[in-house]
């Protein structure tokens, strides 16, 4: 007796049984950990919980993942930054949210003290790879703008001085996030960074 076999066209491609936003995230967990150069695609595999063919058909090879994962990190900053102007607050108000979200990630509670993940690992790769250079250029300049506006606003509502130079004072705010990032790193206290904070709100926010 011979069986029919089943004639009717299969499905190609590999079906989505993961969350890509998902499986980026714990990807960036452990670039975030030791850095690019230290970190291994079996590292990767077993964090990601996909198998090195499946790995490489969803984000490519290691480069391109961790291109990916900058990208991933860049969103989450942005949504910080939305989040933080949801309702409009002040200058020192907004500027106190977002150096208080980015402290609470660059000094989890089960992770150590690790940093900001760009700050601390594209810098790092920038130096050799032009890519991840033009990338952390543009996450700079895109704070810098969006800082820029934010002061802006606040000269014209009469919150901060009306002479103060925007732009100047977006360097300042950008340049105190990146030095949090560094401290926070090198190990600080939670205080000692909340001190920084508050003498660049006062500097900043001046009226």
């Amino acid at each position: 007796m011979v069986q029919k076999t089943d004639s009717s066209p299969r499905p190609r491609g590999r079906p989505r049984a993961y969350d890509p936003e998902a499986a980026l995230a714990r990807a960036l967990e452990t670039f975030w950990k030791a850095g690019y150069a230290a970190t291994s695609l079996d590292e990767l595999s077993a964090a990601m919980g996909m198998n090195r063919p499946s790995l490489y058909a969803a984000f490519g090879d290691k480069r391109a993942l961790f291109l990916k994962s900058l990208e991933h990190y860049r969103r989450q900053s942005a949504a910080m930054i939305r989040q933080a102007l949801a309702d409009d607050p002040p200058l020192r108000t907004f500027l106190a949210r977002f150096y208080a979200a980015a402290l609470d990630s660059y000094r989890p509670g089960t992770a150590g003290a690790r940093g900001c993940f760009l700050v601390g690992t594209a810098t790092t790769e920038a130096a050799g790879d032009p890519e991840v250079r033009a990338l952390l250029a543009d996450a700079v300049r895109q704070l810098d703008a969006a800082l820029v506006k934010r002061i802006r606003r606040a000269a014209e509502r009469g919150e901060i001085d009306r002479a103060a130079d925007p732009d100047a004072l977006a360097y300042l705010a950008s340049a105190t996030l990146h030095t949090l990032a560094h401290r926070a790193r090198a190990g600080q206290s939670r205080a000692e960074l909340d001190a920084i904070v508050a003498a660049a709100l006062d500097v900043i926010c001046r009226r």
